[in-house]
């Protein structure tokens, strides 16, 4: 049986995946309204890897006998004006994320869940490459943003990336 404090901390988690599909939606938007496809397209696949997290993790707490609760999903507060403002936000919010994760991991810790921690193992990791590509995007679009060839080849790249699910999905 999961321990409260640590089924709590989950159940919460999947919330916040769920704004982080939602707040990725919206950069999503902030893109295609300023006509940059590609960019759209990556916000867009990126809502649907959170999706995914979250649903990983629901699934996680049914198959443990915990009744998962879903509350409201606040409506993203950024305000986005800047051409690199979803990119920095992004990283923000992936830092975020991985605090909560990491706060989730040690609660397990403490209790000596280490089913739960090794469940966590693979969320660990994935904030790992969500911090790393949402470093490097901002790295790219630092060296090639303000040149519109480059820009657009930035864009046209980002364009190419096709969602697959996840692999905590797989693992179900």
């Amino acid at each position: 049986m999961l321990d409260k404090k640590v089924a709590d901390l989950l159940n919460v988690q999947i919330n916040k995946e769920i704004y982080s599909a939602y707040l990725y939606l919206d950069f999503s938007n902030f893109y295609n309204d300023k006509g940059l496809d590609g960019f759209s397209n990556w916000y867009y696949i990126q809502a649907q890897e959170e999706m995914d997290h979250a649903m990983g993790i629901l699934k996680y707490l049914q198959d443990n006998d915990y009744s998962v609760t879903l509350d409201a999903i606040a409506k993203p507060d950024k305000k986005l004006e800047k051409l690199s403002d979803p990119l920095h936000y992004g990283l923000e919010h992936e830092r975020y994320v991985t605090d909560l994760i990491h706060t989730i991991y040690h609660a397990a810790h403490e209790v000596h869940d280490y089913r739960t921690m090794k469940f966590l193992d693979w969320y660990v990791e994935e904030q790992g490459e969500e911090e790393k590509n949402a470093s490097d995007m901002i790295t790219k679009f630092d060296l090639f943003g303000s040149d519109p060839k480059a820009l657009y080849s930035l864009n046209s790249e980002l364009a190419a990336r096709v969602y697959s699910t996840s692999s905590i999905l797989a693992q179900e």
